[in-house]
């Protein structure tokens, strides 16, 4: 029972089921009553064959024909009869014998005969339905007054049947009211796929549709898309072609050229005017044919008439099938076509069940004495039956196959499939509700329909011929069929050849395929060439196979075969345009020659910073290391160390570390650098300005003033970068737009810090700013002796230093649009950095260390003097420097009697 109903109120549920049972009881009568007259009329019986079991399933054969007017059955059917009937009882015989299906449980059977006609299997399929009814006896008593002892009839649970889909349709009406599960072996009309009106119909066959939709998969296999079709006229022909059409529709991407009809009385020529439309699409050389054996013949005369010998390409169905019949004396014309016949397999156990029966052994079949005398053309002894003199009397020795011609028929194998299909159900069924039990316990007593359909419907197993047996949500099975391709060309016997399947999907060899004159390659039907990859459909209006082909440009790709996209941001298309591909990711490699060029400068300076601070460390004490303010020359060689090491830095692959230091680097080994050098400069200018008006030291002179102002000055773009860190954490990115050219494939995404153009120069700006302060006391102190501290080297090496800014400027923004600008402005960036830091080092400390190295005797300490008299003594030789021009912007020397005045206010005593 359904969730559904499990749910409903109970006083609900019972109105509904005496309502239901009322009108079924009314049904029953109705059709027992119509039985029972026409059975009184026909002088016929019922019979059936009944197999004593736990489990009982029905089952309808036509064992006899339709019998002439008046008569329900005619002569008896041996191959669609007999051989589907004995199908079944072998099949529960195997079922029966196998120890782990249905264990300790047996399937019985209830077997009628259809004869052939819908309305008489109507009549005997009410024996199914028996045990559902609840008949009213009350009013019947015996002689003696007692109720009688009625047996119940036996429930059948399912259904085996029946074979032609008119039959079907009949019995599976009935069969629906009363929720009784039915398989089919051979009816195959497509009507029984509605679901909601044959619900507990499912079938072991393809229906018809599956043909029509295999051929359509055949033609989009071989890359078709324009064909036209051909159908005698009546319901085979056009039946088909209407399916043939519809699904084509539904699949999308197939168009039909010509849809042309053969009638039924064609007159003479009809079939030159069919050629003659078919040759005004020429371009759709396949041609989809459901027509009867003559049509298809006199189509092929016609095409060979009109010398197309090669040119059409039939696919043909299976009333073309594998025969020779149509194609003969036309082979040349019918080479190449590729035709369809319903998969079928000669089951060995059967022939040797089948062929072993004999009147001794298979009594169980009360119609097999009527096969056997029809088979082996003699007549038995039969109470009731007249003997024939004519015929010659059976002996019960002859032997199937032996003494008769026997040939498997060719439903048998669905039909063990459909039993076999019952039985799994049953067992799964058994499993769910009685997993302890032995037999059938109280929960399949009785076997509830429509539980025992959604069981059937879950099957899934090999079947008799080894191929899968199942179905889909309609009842239908997976579709199976061989696909042949005539062939004449390189093979020893012209013929049909097997080249593929198709079961729900197609299975084609192509490599086996060939065509007209031995051709391998398969020939093409298409209104329009397909487009190249990367290429995108513009359809003709009007024509839905014919497009012109547009190329998708630039960061397209084509989506699909009408329409182009755009990559994502960090993917360019294919080469081939059909997808998109990771953006290769680069940066700055230590190999390229961007970089060894700073690399190299930033050694070097590294080299030079280090002799300088060795030998300053090593001469710590001297007068030249003394009189240059060691503590502040200490600070301003590690800013230019820093500047040096930023180099590593900016060329380091990114990360969050390497991002991190960069920001606290960059601006800071020029912070510290500007810092000490403004200091200094600002002491010399403070010096001498005081000494101008006053015999008093200005204040804030001394080493440690000194050191404490510069690390102030330091510690406000140390402030800023901790803000920055707190603001915006360091990280890296990926930047996919800086070289992003028309042409894709030269597309690069670069790993970078977080750093933009603008916060690079904000890092820098505060620096730029101690850079400019102190070229402005620089120039303000030019006026100097050159014999007083280190005034005009400092004011040279600014005036360098702001050059050297001056040019990076244009560089590093100019190059923005240039393909390689990260390239260029990292080069540009630390090759400036470290010019300015070879500067400050070489203006600054590179003659104090010649000096201290190669002239030591220079490096001695004078007598000091006083302040005053440094200061008149700054005086007079700043008047007659203004007299003389000598010397402009002569070198620096390091006098003796300067040096005492350097080392008495810039060390202490």
């Amino acid at each position: 029972m359904s969730p559904e109903a499990l749910s409903c109120p109970l006083s609900l549920r019972l109105g509904v089921s005496l309502i239901y049972r009322s009108w079924l009881q009314l049904f029953w009568v109705l059709l027992v009553g119509i039985s029972s007259v026409s059975e009184a009329q026909q002088g016929v019986q019922p019979q059936s064959i009944k197999i004593e079991g736990d489990i009982t399933l029905g089952g309808l054969f036509p064992v006899h024909s339709r019998g002439p007017a008046g008569v329900p059955c005619g002569e008896i059917k041996r191959e669609k009869g007999i051989h589907r009937l004995e199908a079944m009882l072998y099949a529960l015989d195997q079922i029966n014998s196998d120890p782990d299906l249905l264990p300790n449980i047996t399937l019985g059977a209830r077997i009628l005969d259809t004869c052939s006609r819908d309305t008489y299997a109507l009549e005997q399929s009410l024996t199914f339905v028996q045990a559902l009814i609840q008949k009213d006896n009350s009013d019947v008593r015996c002689s003696n007054g007692e109720p009688p002892i009625i047996p119940k009839p036996e429930r059948v649970v399912g259904v085996i049947g029946a074979s032609g889909s008119s039959v079907s349709i009949m019995v599976a009406n009935v069969l629906r009211l009363f929720a009784i599960p039915q398989i089919s072996y051979a009816s195959t009309a497509p009507e029984l796929s509605d679901n909601s009106r044959y619900e507990f119909f499912s079938r072991v066959v393809p229906p018809d549709s599956y043909q029509a939709q295999a051929m359509v998969d055949i033609v989009k296999a071989m890359g078709w898309n324009y064909v036209s079709t051909l159908a005698s006229e009546g319901n085979y022909g056009e039946s088909g072609v209407d399916a043939f059409l519809q699904i084509s529709r539904e699949a999308g991407g197939l168009c039909i050229a010509q849809s042309i009809r053969i009638p039924r009385e064609p007159r003479p020529g009809e079939f030159e005017k069919v050629i003659k439309r078919l040759m005004e699409t020429s371009n759709a050389r396949g041609v989809i044919i459901f027509a009867n054996e003559d049509d298809i013949k006199r189509v092929l005369q016609a095409a060979k008439k009109a010398n197309l010998t090669g040119h059409f390409l039939f696919v043909g169905s299976d009333s073309w099938g594998a025969k020779s019949s149509p194609i003969e004396n036309q082979e040349e014309v019918a080479e190449g076509a590729v035709t369809i016949l319903p998969k079928r397999a000669s089951i060995d156990g059967f022939d040797q069940y089948f062929t072993s029966r004999s009147l001794e052994n298979n009594r169980r079949n009360i119609w097999f004495a009527e096969f056997w005398e029809d088979d082996f053309k003699c007549k038995l002894t039969r109470p009731g039956i007249k003997y024939d003199p004519g015929r010659r009397k059976c002996t019960g020795e002859e032997r199937i196959s032996r003494d008769s011609q026997y040939e498997q028929e060719g439903k048998v194998q669905f039909v063990i499939d459909a039993v076999y299909a019952m039985a799994h159900a049953l067992h799964n069924m058994h499993l769910d509700l009685c997993p302890s039990s032995t037999g059938v316990c109280e929960k399949m007593d009785p076997v509830e329909g429509r539980m025992l359909l959604h069981y059937i419907h879950s099957v899934n197993f090999n079947g008799s011929a080894g191929t899968g047996v199942m179905f889909n949500e309609n009842g239908d099975a997976p579709g199976r069929y061989d696909i042949f391709q005539y062939q004449m060309s390189n093979i020893s016997n012209p013929g049909y050849k097997v080249i593929g399947q198709w079961t729900n999907h197609l299975r084609l060899n192509v490599e086996e395929m060939q065509w007209s004159g031995g051709e391998r390659k398969i020939p093409e039907s298409v209104c329009s060439f397909p487009c190249e990859p990367g290429e995108r459909k513009k359809m003709v209006k009007g024509v839905p196979c014919c497009w012109h082909c547009e190329l998708c440009d630039g960061y397209q790709y084509q989506l699909d075969e009408f329409t182009c996209d755009m990559c994502p941001f960090d993917m360019r298309p294919l080469k081939n345009r059909t997808g998109c591909r990771p953006t290769p990711i680069i940066k700055l490699e230590w190999s390229s020659p961007w970089a060894i060029i700073p690399v190299f400068l930033a050694i070097l300076g590294i080299f030079a910073t280090t002799g300088v601070i060795g030998t300053f460390i090593r001469f710590n004490d001297t007068p030249i290391v003394r009189a240059s303010g060691r503590e502040l020359s200490y600070v301003l060689l590690t800013g230019i160390f820093l500047i040096y090491l930023i180099t590593f830095l900016m060329i380091a692959e990114p990360s969050v570390a390497v991002c991190a230091f960069r920001r606290l680097l960059l601006g800071l080994g020029m912070c510290i650098s500007y810092s000490a050098m403004l200091t200094k400069t600002n002491r010399i200018y403070r010096i001498f300005e005081q000494g101008k008006k006053s015999v008093t030291p200005p204040k804030f002179i001394s080493p440690t003033s000194q050191l404490i102002i510069t690390f102030i000055l330091i510690s406000v773009q140390v402030l800023g970068v901790f803000v920055w860190f707190g603001v915006v954490p360091p990280h890296t990115n990926i930047d996919y737009e800086e070289l992003k050219p028309p042409n894709p494939e030269f597309a690069r995404g670069i790993l970078k810090c977080d750093m933009s153009d603008l916060s690079l120069i904000y890092c820098l700006s505060y620096s730029i700013l101690l850079m400019v302060t102190c070229t402005v006391y620089a120039i303000k102190s030019r006026g100097v002796p050159e014999t007083f501290n280190e005034a005009k080297p400092i004011g040279f090496t600014m005036y360098t230093t702001c050059i050297i800014w001056l040019a990076f400027v244009p560089i590093f923004f100019g190059t923005s649009q240039s393909t390689e600008k990260m390239f260029i402005q990292t080069t540009t960036l630390t090759v400036s950095m470290s010019l300015s830091a070879t500067v400050s080092l070489g203006m600054l400390y590179i003659p104090k260390v010649y000096v201290i190295i190669f002239h030591p005797e220079q490096n001695v300490q004078k007598r000091k003097r006083s302040f005053k008299a440094v200061v008149t003594a700054a005086t007079v030789s700043t008047r007659l420097s203004q007299k003389s021009n000598d010397k402009q912007n002569g070198e620096s020397k390091m006098e003796p009697d300067s040096l005492g005045a350097e080392e008495k206010f810039c060390s202490p005593a």
